[in-house]
């Protein structure tokens, strides 16, 4: 696969529309060609503890971003027409569909392929962690749960694994 959209997505609570960061890599014949982040504000808006202690983020931090509907204007053209990409697409698709929802959006249906479904063929023993499996395929995670730095880390494992 050399054409894609890594999309990685944070949220604020456990409620899957809570999506509060995204993070996406548009990949074009094998080649990082644009990245995009952009701070959501969740909705509902509320932060858990286990969430902000995971990603780092609190309300002040998007108590002024934008609303889903404004942020995935400026995406949709830049995914236009790529499968997307996350490592455990189970939560970054459901969180997609379930943000639609919430706005009442249309779902376009995205094709979604997962780094971790295809690490755990690639390698079935050991953990599939985001970090462990970037490492697998020589990309050193920084940031760990920051959207940008994690949909980074998927490009790189899907470049070598997908």
């Amino acid at each position: 696969m050399t054409d894609f959209a890594a999309i990685d997505f944070e949220t604020a609570n456990c409620e899957r529309s809570s999506v509060c960061s995204v993070g996406i890599v548009i990949v074009r014949g094998g080649v990082v060609v644009d990245r995009f982040y952009s701070l959501i504000q969740p909705e509902p808006d509320y932060y858990s503890w286990y969430c902000t202690r995971v990603h780092g983020l609190t309300s002040a931090d998007t108590v002024n971003a934008p609303v889903f509907p404004d942020v995935w204007k400026q995406v949709e053209p830049l995914i236009a027409g790529l499968p997307l990409v996350a490592h455990n697409k189970a939560f970054d698709e459901s969180c997609l569909k379930a943000v639609f929802r919430v706005y009442q959006m249309d779902y376009p249906d995205y094709d979604f392929q997962c780094t971790l479904e295809q690490s755990r063929r690639v390698w079935p023993e050991g953990s599939h962690a985001l970090d462990v499996i970037a490492a697998r395929c020589g990309y050193k995670l920084t940031n760990h749960h920051n959207a940008l730095a994690d949909a980074e880390a998927c490009a790189a494992i899907a470049l070598a694994i997908l």
